[in-house]
């Protein structure tokens, strides 16, 4: 069985303790607590280690520091950073889960959301690792994504606004919409329109 078909739309699996059932776990350690129990947005990323390049450990390793310096003349800058992602998908649409659903997944870093469900309420929110859940596409900007990304997302998707309802369609958002200053990903080869149209396919 090919990736495309082990890992593609229709089998993703049910979330349990907060896990995907289909996803491989690597835990990572940079993680703590959600402040409250919020859980209401997605925010989607794009990853390459080394840039421009796919496959291999380098993403695993920086999620759960052990990326090795020398390794790479990329890697010396970021071998020291502590983040991580909820979710990983890979090019052959494999899902690599670091972080439980209702922990808090350190990928958004310094960013800003105007929230314009929240009414009554202050609309311009800060700290979205508090309530958000990171997914990171391996990619790049300008390189198209792969069909079975997509069709993998969109079912992680599903599943997620099934199990966290205050997830929709509408609350999943780039990482360069948040901190339009510092990113670009998951950049313009991520075509928005197509992931709307997998989201909405009947399955």
């Amino acid at each position: 069985m090919t990736a495309e078909v082990a890992f593609g739309i229709g089998d993703i699996g049910a979330i349990e303790d907060h896990w995907l059932g289909s996803a491989r776990r690597v835990v990572s350690p940079n993680a703590n607590d959600r402040p409250t129990d919020e859980i209401s947005a997605v925010v989607l990323h794009g990853i390459s280690l080394p840039p421009g390049e796919f496959g291999g450990e380098a993403i695993e390793r920086l999620f759960t520091n052990t990326l090795e310096p020398d390794a790479h003349p990329a890697f010396p800058a970021i071998a020291s950073l502590r983040v991580s992602a909820h979710l990983l998908i890979r090019r052959d649409g494999e899902c690599v889960q670091f972080v439980s659903f209702d922990r808090r997944a350190w990928h958004a870093g310094k960013s800003r959301w105007r929230d314009a469900e929240r009414p009554g309420q202050e609309q311009m929110r800060e700290g979205l690792n508090d309530f958000t859940i990171g997914i990171e596409l391996e990619g790049t900007d300008e390189r198209a994504y792969r069909e079975v990304q997509y069709r993998t997302l969109a079912a992680v998707l599903r599943t997620l606004i099934a199990r966290y309802p205050a997830i929709t369609a509408e609350r999943i958002i780039g990482h360069a919409l948040i901190a339009p200053l510092r990113k670009t990903d998951p950049g313009p080869a991520f075509d928005w329109a197509y992931l709307r149209r997998c989201l909405t396919e009947i399955v």
